[in-house]
Formats: C-alpha cells, structure tokens, sequence
C-alpha cells in the first residue's frame, strides 16, 4: 500500500488541454500589441472625427477612404509576407509606376482588351517577383540591395516607357477603382441592399470562422482563448462590421468594387499564412533561419516564393493605381513601399521576422489612411502629414521593442 502510495504521489498532474489560456487578464496582456493597434485605430478614427466636425465619417468619405488607400492595403499584405520571413522591399513604388505604364499601354496603344492587360499586368508582376527573388534565394544577395536596386531599374524603366503621361483608358477598366458594385437589388430605405446583405454575409463568416477555430483548438487540446475573450472580441468584430456596412451603405455608390477585391485577397492570404505549409515555413524561417534549415525547410525556394508573391500583389496595386488615376504617371508609386512597410509595422509585424498578422497589416494600413484623410480633411500641410505619419511608425515600432523586453524581463 505504501508502495502504490509513493508512485501515486510521484505522479504529476496532467496538465489542463483544450482549456482557456488563463484569465482574461493574462490573455489580453500577452496579446498587448495586437489588441493595442486596434484601440489604437479607433482612438484615432474618434480624434479625427471629432477634429473634422463629423466628416470624417460621412459615408461618401468612408466610401473614398477605402478607394484612396487600396494600394496600401494591397502592397501590405505582401509586405508582412516578405517582413515575416526576414526580409524588406523597397521596389515595390517604382514596380507599380512601371507596370502601370505597361498596363496602359496595352490598352492605349496595342488595342489589347482591358480585362486581358490586367491579367497581363499581374502577370508580369510575377515575372518582376522571379528576377528578385532569383538574386535573394539563389544567388544570396541581401532582399534590401536587390530591391534597392529593383527600386533604381524599374522606376528608370517606367520614365522609358510612359514619358509623362499615358491617358484615355477604358471606363470599365477606370471602373475597378473608383466605381461601386451595381445596385440589382435597389435600396432599403436609403441602404443599399447589396452592400447590407455584403454586410450579413462577412458577418456570419466571421462568427462560423472563430467558432470552428475555436472548436478545431479544443479538438487538438490546444490552448485557446478564454471564452469571455472570445466572445467579447468576435461581438466587437461584429459591431464594427456592421456599423462600417451601414456607412457604405448609406454613400453615394454603395460598395466599392475594390474594396471587394481587397477582402478576398485577405481571406485568402490569411487562410495561406495560417494553414498551409507555405505559411508555417515563412514563420519559421523568419523566426530562426537556422533551426528551420535544420528541420527540412527549403529555404531557397520559400524565399523565391515569398518574392513572387510580394510581385504578384505588386501588379495588383499597379492596376488598382491607374485605373484610380484613370492613367499611367511615370511619377506613380513614390513612397508606396514607405506606406507598405509602414503598415506591416504598425500593425504588429516584428522587425526582426518571425512576427505579423495580414489582419494586423489591415490595421496599420487603415491607420495610415486614417490619417492621411483627417489630417487633408483638416487642410494640413502635405510635409506636416509625413511628419506624423513618422512620428506614428516610430511609436509603433518602440512599442515591439517595449513589449519584446518587457517580455524577456518575464521569463
């Protein structure tokens, strides 16, 4: 009996799975930055909103806000990508400039149809990703020469290509970027219902996703959030979608189109960074190159993927560029990559890799658009605005060194 009793006290408590990771407390502590940049987009939508008199929330203004800023949206998706695995892009203005001059050009003067010249575009986006990526992964030059001098080429071959102007594209190609979903459903009131029902739908999307993720972590006994968490955040969510649905659906055209295309790329590249092979070899890599080589990884060739992608998404932004232009500017792109590199950041991307979220990089780039339309709202000087975007990217930066030392000091 003294036996049993000895081996039965020997053994140690099986450890708690599948259960909530702690308090809410503790829970939202270790998620600091990332809840952070949230409060902190809604802190300074709320500052704006009373600065501007309440304009900067009229739906015509929301609607615009998202037409404005597509590029960054786009561009900062890639960006996070490229940041996570280690590496920076700082060609990605002048590979907009460039390929938004070929893309006119297509449709100007080779007669090519529009929707032909943008799956053309994209591609040779693709093509910019494989020149880079060939000299990062394979040849082994450091990501921040080969795009330094990516940034030098294709701007000097944009100013070749488009001299000054290329103009007089197609209106369904110009319709991309500045106009909004057809309205076949009519209006509720003054709401549009295609917006409304655009509304329901990511809505209900949200609320299955979390509660199938939430589910799939307890079914592997992993740690999850804790359930008053859990809940408070996805009724956030929920709110602020519907309030955001509400504005577009009260503006002048309704949903944009844009903002559509912007939406399936983050749901598609959050699904890719979260679930795939793909997006696990990128964390790992950014997070200890070493240890990654030593596990199997094929470091090259995730390398040159990660530039395809980033030149993929590159041509996206060309094409949502000029057709918001409704031309092709040699001058198109400058401090695009400034502004994508500057979301990835602010929304939570760690600058030494290994860290970042694409609903993050929404986030910050949303910021930055935040304030670029409250500060121009305000009639503020063009180099004051760069001035406190700065200061912005700064803070947000200082804040991941803050919490990744406060973090070491813990352990």
């Amino acid at each position: 009996m003294n036996a049993v009793s000895e081996t039965e006290t020997k053994k140690a408590p099986a450890p708690a799975r599948g259960r909530d990771a702690g308090g809410i407390g503790a829970y939202l502590s270790r998620n600091l930055r990332q809840y952070g940049m949230m409060a902190a987009l809604l802190i300074i939508v709320g500052l704006f909103q009373v600065l501007t008199d309440n304009r900067l929330l009229l739906p015509n203004n929301v609607a615009s806000l998202i037409q404005q800023n597509a590029y960054v949206l786009i561009l900062a998706i890639g960006m996070v990508i490229v940041i996570v695995a280690g590496h920076i892009d700082l060609s990605v203005g002048s590979v907009v400039a460039f390929i938004g001059g070929v893309c006119a050009l297509m449709m100007s003067d080779w007669n090519i149809p529009w929707l032909v010249a943008v799956l053309l575009s994209i591609a040779l986006g693709g093509l910019v990703g494989c020149w880079q990526g060939f000299w990062v992964a394979y040849v082994g030059i450091p990501a921040f020469i080969v795009t330094l001098g990516g940034m030098l080429i294709f701007r000097g071959l944009a100013i070749v290509l488009v001299g000054t102007t290329v103009a007089g594209l197609p209106e369904g190609f110009n319709a991309i970027s500045n106009n909004s979903l057809p309205n076949s459903l009519g209006f509720m009131g003054q709401l549009d219902i295609v917006t409304v029902l655009i509304g329901i739908i990511t809505i209900v999307g949200l609320v299955v996703g979390q509660i199938r993720t939430r589910r799939t972590l307890i079914r592997h006994e992993l740690k999850t959030e804790p359930f008053g968490a859990f809940v408070v955040k996805t009724v956030l969510f929920s709110l602020l979608i519907t309030f955001f649905t509400y504005l577009l659906a009260k503006s002048a055209g309704g949903m944009p189109i844009v903002l559509v295309i912007i939406g399936v790329l983050v749901l598609v590249y959050s699904f890719i960074m979260a679930n795939t092979v793909f997006g696990r070899h990128v964390y790992a890599m950014g997070g200890n190159l070493p240890a990654a080589m030593l596990s199997g990884v094929k470091t090259k060739r995730v390398n040159f993927l990660v530039f395809v992608n980033m030149g993929l998404l590159t041509g996206v932004a060309a094409v949502v560029t000029t057709s918001r232009a409704g031309a092709a500017v040699a001058a198109a792109g400058q401090n695009f990559e400034l502004d994508a590199i500057a979301a990835a950041f602010i929304g939570g991307t760690a600058v030494t890799g290994g860290i970042g979220k694409v609903s993050g990089a929404m986030i910050g780039a949303l910021i930055m658009g935040v304030l670029n339309m409250g500060l121009s709202i305000m009639n503020v000087d063009a180099s004051w605005q760069q001035t406190i975007k700065g200061l912005v990217l700064l803070a947000a930066v200082a804040l991941d060194f803050l919490n990744k030392r406060r973090a070491g000091s813990s352990e």
